[in-house]
């Protein structure tokens, strides 16, 4: 083998990658271990203690580089919510709102009936709003000037009475965007305070969308507050440090005098069981390790006991001062602004509690408020200022707030080379802010956003007239943030939930258990399988490869920082029989090679090189399957997607490569290698079956369930999952088992209509579906219909009339998921995108491949034969079986997997008929044809047998939640083998022959 030195090096250093990779997961695990066993199950607690680690190091590697936690967290691999539980959320910026706001909530009848008719279009179209929006104002009257409309006080700069349409439009789309642009940093940075671990917050492909992981998040309701609130945008004036710090210094003594007097009145033992939960600092190990004093303690080990003395010393002095670090330098001086202090992230909540005290409210000026920034101080996020604000209205509200901003942008200085703001704003808000400037005259003014400062800027002199520059600002990015914060004043971009998806913690355990399960058994089943077809030389080197594979698999995931789900565990298993084709291919190869008369070292030299080309075609097309399901899929789709890509490529690399080595080294040693067992050495060996010849019989077969398909796809149709047609779905686990009928009976009433109700799983265990006020936008609606749920079960005593909402979602609601009826539009039109768009690519390839059309027609052919047999199947037994039979996006990968493995089935069996006619080019082409299938069976029988005992185990031990998309794959994989020998291979035949016949009339 050419290059061993390169490919062997290549491994190592791949290995070495995905062990580096992979030990921050480890280390990630321990610190989550210790977590647990220092909360004892109380989750404030394990949280506190995880955060208090964030900027710990924790981990060295080799000596060579040091990690805190919060990179280990960063580098670990992540558990989709499927897994670990949590909450998924689509949000859509209501586009309608910002241009409704951009013109000044206009009456225009024009105007209102084309955001009317916007909505409308919506529905099934993939464009922009803004864009759609344009074609129905165009539409209903095409003689009307949006600059009419938009010609406002704000926007008169920009949009004149001479403005076309389009130029209206392209602003419109520039302050949507920018508008859109900052209603994703607002919930980022409200999710960032909300203290979730690894959350997941990204801007989706349309634009406007807003995907929100949560991993492990608990109340639902504060979450959907959270995500669906307008920003609230203010002005505050502020107090100087100066004045502030006296007040900090009382502060400080009226704690410690609290602290004491709670010790003196406490047993040590009341104040161990109550340490997590009292105002007060205790002294004791539990608050130590969530203080700043803690950190230092900590890192200081190593230490005399006199040093640790003098540092309790100081939290007893100081208690206030160890959590909040005055803003001073070195010397002690103060430091200008309105800044009082800097506080570890972990430490805010104790800081507010201090200054929240009665007893020290008390000795603080009654109209000083103190806020934190929203941006850190360092790079890590994990220290933060408080700023003094200062009330100056009776209502204690803030003097100015966003609406009176009417534009806001990035600028630069006069000299052009320093960042600013240039802001805006209307006269009611310039009057305010004149005076406000005025009389701050060289203090800052605060723009606080959502309770946190995002700026402190200082008033060099009174500005009049509303117009004015924000300076001193680090970078293009922060004014650019900077004025999309202040334009969310004027332009409210408010987000409502359009898709939801809801995992209790205790389904994603089980969800965890089983797919390990059915990983653990697929994976022995299939080693057991090769050492027992293929002996125990050839066969243990395929299990090493395929340990290997998994290696790589796992390693490259978490390098890649993608998130592993259960379909994503079910794609590595189906990877586990894909990658088995490889070497199938290989060992049947050079067995042929060995019966020609050649020498073991020439016949697995010739072996390996002549079954390049099926396993290439084959992968290839399975590969360009999984891209079409990563570009069109989302969520655990596309993690299904990333494990399929990932384990094909490492597939080939392991199958090829790998065992290649083995082999060498085999034979360096002398070693004797084995290809076959002796019992499986003649299974399908030799076989003489007139494939073409009985192909008519195969056309009546396949015709008869097609027809059958069609009829009932015509009669019963299909079980379109919420993916498809929109609605709510809830999986409820009850305390015993329950009658369907029953629950749907006692939920008719609340939803006014029967909703669908199926045993999900185990008896005591169902999932409801219902399109109950889908279309409703309301902001709480989705906590209202779930209330109704649970008024309605409890009606049906169910569960218990005492059962409060929380208690309903934390231990009976074990998940639920909301498509609206615009995000299932997308989902339809993205499925058969996906489907077609597979077919077609795979037409390409092979037409180019093969350099024969009639192959790219066979192929085809046959995919949507199986395409079809599966649906129909589906059709024909859904709510026959005792699980799922729902057509969803899962649904839709399914049959792209089915796609992928059918056609990697066909390749072989066309690039084995290639090379036979290549080596008998004066042979009949049926006979050809024949020999051509009888060689590849039994490859066909061992490939398709090692995926479907693989796929049985992920159905029969994988959980209720994917096994009717495991169901699919296994009908399909035996619909795939039928065709791609008795459909693919006929058609081509069939095809090539009327063509030939065509060509001899011609030349006649």
């Amino acid at each position: 083998m050419q290059n061993k030195g390169a490919i062997l090096t290549f491994a190592i250093l791949l290995a070495a990658v995905c062990v580096y990779q992979l030990s921050f997961t480890w280390k990630s695990q321990q610190i989550k271990k210790d977590a647990i066993e220092y909360a004892q199950g109380d989750p404030d607690l394990e949280y506190q203690y995880l955060d208090s680690m964030a900027g710990e190091v924790v981990y060295n590697f080799l000596g060579l580089k040091k990690f805190s936690y919060k990179d280990v967290r960063e580098l670990e691999m992540n558990l989709g919510l499927d897994l670990k539980g949590g909450m998924n959320v689509t949000l859509q910026v209501e586009v309608k709102d910002i241009i409704r706001a951009m013109s000044n909530n206009s009456s225009d009848e024009t105007f209102n009936k084309a955001l009317a008719r916007a909505d409308q279009l919506q529905e099934n179209s993939q464009e922009d709003y803004v864009t759609l929006f344009g074609n129905a104002f165009e539409e209903i009257d095409p003689n009307a000037k949006l600059a009419s409309i938009f010609n406002t006080l704000e926007l008169r700069d920009r949009v004149t009475f001479n403005s076309t349409n389009a130029e209206v439009l392209d602003i419109i789309r520039t302050e949507t965007n920018a508008a859109i642009d900052n209603a994703f940093n607002i919930i980022r940075t409200r999710i960032d305070r909300f203290g979730v671990a690894q959350p997941n917050i990204q801007q989706l492909q349309t634009r406007g969308r807003i995907l929100v992981e949560l991993p492990g998040v608990k109340d639902q309701n504060r979450v959907r507050t959270l995500l669906q609130g307008t920003a609230n945008l203010e002005f505050w004036e502020t107090y100087n440090n100066s004045e502030v710090y006296p007040y900090l210094l009382q502060a400080n003594e009226r704690i410690k005098e609290l602290e004491s007097l709670a010790k003196e009145n406490q047993t040590e033992e009341v104040a161990d069981e109550n340490a997590a939960e009292t105002e007060s600092v205790e002294a004791d190990k539990t608050k130590e390790e969530n203080s700043l004093l803690a950190e230092m303690e900590a890192e200081s080990e190593s230490d005399t006991t006199s040093a640790i003395d003098n540092l309790a010393d100081f939290q007893n002095q100081y208690p206030l001062f160890a959590v909040l670090n005055p803003s001073t330098d070195q010397s002690g001086q103060l430091f200008p602004g309105p800044a009082i202090g800097i506080a570890a992230a972990k430490d805010t909540s104790k800081v507010n509690a201090y200054l929240h005290m009665p007893q020290v409210r008390s000795l603080f000026p009654r109209d000083m408020i103190f806020r934190w920034t929203a941006k850190s101080v360092d790079e890590a996020g994990l220290y933060y200022r408080l700023i003094a604000l200062k009330v100056t209205t009776r209502d204690g509200k803030a003097p100015l707030d966003g609406d009176v901003i009417t534009d806001a942008r990035q600028d630069f200085d006069q000299m052009g080379s320093n960042p600013e703001v240039s802001m805006q704003m209307n006269s009611e808000g310039a009057k305010v802010w004149q005076r406000m400037t005025k009389e701050n005259v060289g203090k800052s003014i605060a723009i606080v956003l959502d309770g946190y400062v995002r700026s402190f800027p200082n008033v060099i002199g009174e500005i009049s007239g509303g117009r004015s520059s924000i300076t001193g600002l680090e970078s293009i990015e922060e004014a650019k943030d900077l004025a999309n914060v202040l334009k969310s004043g004027k332009m409210p971009a408010p987000a409502r939930i359009i898709q939801e998806e809801i995992v209790g913690p205790s389904l994603g355990r089980e969800a965890i258990q089983s797919g390990f399960l059915s990983f653990a058994i697929a994976f022995v089943l299939v080693l057991a399988y090769m050492l027992f077809f293929y002996s125990k030389n050839a066969g243990l080197a395929a299990n090493i490869a395929l340990l290997a594979n998994m290696f790589f698999i796992i390693g490259i995931l978490a390098s890649l920082g993608a998130v592993l789900t259960l379909p994503g565990i079910a794609g590595i298993v189906l990877t586990i029989g894909m990658s088995v084709d490889a070497n199938v291919l290989i060992y049947e190869r050079v067995q042929e090679e060995l019966r020609a008369g050649k020498g073991v070292k020439l016949a697995i030299s010739d072996g390996y090189k002549n079954a390049y080309s099926a396993i290439i075609d084959g992968q290839v097309t399975t590969l360009l399957t999984g891209i079409v399901l990563y570009l069109f899929g989302s969520g655990p789709i596309k993690g299904f997607a990333t494990t399929l890509i990932i384990g094909i490529l490492t597939s080939l690399f392991s199958a090829i490569f790998i065992t290649r080595l083995i082999f060498e080294a085999y034979l360096k040693k002398g070693g004797r290698i084995l290809f076959t067992s002796t019992m499986t050495e003649n299974w399908l060996r030799n076989t003489k079956i007139k494939f073409i010849e009985k192909r008519k019989v195969a056309y009546i077969i396949s015709g008869a369930l097609i027809v059958l398909s069609v009829g009932s796809l015509a009669t019963r149709g299909l079980n379109y999952g919420i993916d498809f047609k929109g609605g709510r779905t809830y999986v409820v686990r009850f305390d015993e088992p329950v009658q369907v009928a029953d629950v749907q009976a006692s939920l008719t009433g609340v939803f006014e209509s029967a909703p669908e109700v199926k045993v999900f799983g185990e008896s005591d265990q169902v999932k409801i579906t219902t399109d109950f006020r889908i279309d409703d936008r309301s902001e709480d609606v989705d906590n209202e219909v779930e209330a109704l749920l649970m008024k309605g079960l409890q009606e049906g005593g169910f569960i218990g009339q005492d059962v409060s909402l929380q208690e309903f979602t934390d231990n009976y609601q074990q998940s639920s998921q909301k498509v609206g009826p615009t995000i299932s539009d997308d989902i339809r039109k993205d499925a058969a995108i996906a489907i077609s768009f597979s077919l077609l690519i795979i037409f390409l390839y092979i037409l180019l491949r093969f350099r024969n059309w009639q192959y790219g027609l066979g192929a085809v052919a046959a995919l949507a034969h199986d395409s079809l047999i599966v649906l129909g199947i589906f059709s024909l037994l859904h709510g026959a079986l005792p699980f799922s039979l729902e057509i969803d996006q899962a649904f839709i990968a399914a049959i792209l997997t089915v796609v992928g493995y059918s056609i990697n089935d066909t390749v072989v069996v066309f690039d084995r008929i290639r090379e036979t006619m290549g080596l008998h080019p004066k042979r009949r082409t049926e006979e050809n044809t024949d020999e051509a299938l009888n060689s590849t069976l039994r490859r066909t029988f061992s490939t398709s047998l090692s995926t479907f005992v693989v796929l049985l185990a992920i159905f029969l031990f994988g959980g209720a939640s994917i096994r009717g998309f495991t169901f699919a794959l296994l009908v399909g994989v035996v619909v795939g083998t039928y065709s791609s020998i008795f459909v693919a291979t006929p058609i081509a035949y069939d095809f090539r022959k009327r063509v030939a016949k065509v060509i001899a009339k011609r030349k006649k």
